[in-house]
């Protein structure tokens, strides 16, 4: 299967991106003839078949279309506040988006060690990530936003809203015991510092729950993919 990423496809005949391009017909020496699968980051799945097998404006003819490819049942909005790493960020959008994940925000805390976020950067993390898992969605990438901002924004949130965090209390109930199978879902993670008693107040304020993603305590970009896959298998069954 060969997996083009097309988010201005249009009916009839289309021509790939020169980077897209490229890689049809210059790494994977495709030619007049073959067929090739596109997909819009919107949902759109399609069969084509190349017309022209030009390196920079390879040009295809649309044969089939299916709309909501593997639409998923649930919406998963995970809110994180992004690693001093670059890498460890990316890590998290690669591995989310290959689980399944619908929209990523990013969040500026008072222990944040990280305020900017290069949105284009983590945009190709993610198409990359849609190509390797053969997934016709692409996550909505937010950009970055103080954590108040982000709580504002959170009260159009119809479904269930939760933010983690380590402060040494009381046990707090593990997110599998108050999920519920099938509710859209937004989850909210910490810095390596954690969420500060001022955020996780206002965030209860506006209609969070206090959650536990276990005993460990875990690093951001783990904590996040944990309730990222956490989700995805409440859902399966």
């Amino acid at each position: 299967m060969h997996l083009f990423y097309t988010p201005d496809i249009t009916p009839g005949t289309y021509t790939l991106s020169e980077e897209e391009s490229k890689h049809a017909i210059r790494v994977l020496r495709l030619v007049n003839g073959d067929r090739i699968q596109l997909i819009d980051g919107k949902g759109g799945w399609y069969e084509a078949e190349i017309i022209e097998d030009h390196q920079k404006r390879c040009t295809v003819r649309i044969l089939s279309h299916t709309a909501e490819f593997n639409k998923r049942s649930f919406y998963l909005h995970i809110a994180i506040a992004p690693t001093k790493s670059n890498d460890r960020t990316e890590w998290f959008i690669e591995k989310a988006t290959e689980t399944g994940i619908d929209e990523i925000s990013f969040i500026d805390c008072d222990k944040s060690e990280r305020a900017v976020i290069k949105h284009e950067r983590v945009e190709k993390v993610a198409i990359s990530a849609i190509k390797q898992s053969v997934k016709a969605y692409l996550p909505k990438l937010n950009e970055m936003s103080s954590f108040k901002a982000f709580i504002q924004t959170s009260k159009t949130f119809e479904g269930q809203k939760f933010i983690a965090h380590c402060h040494e209390r009381a046990v707090l109930p593990h997110i599998k015991t108050l999920y519920q199978s099938g509710k859209d879902v937004l989850i909210a993670i910490g810095p390596e510092g954690d969420f500060s008693k001022e955020e996780v107040a206002l965030a209860i304020e506006n209609g969070f729950k206090e959650i536990s993603l276990g005993a460990a305590r875990l690093r951001t970009e783990t904590a996040a993919l944990y309730a990222c896959s956490a989700m995805n298998i409440l859902n399966e069954q």
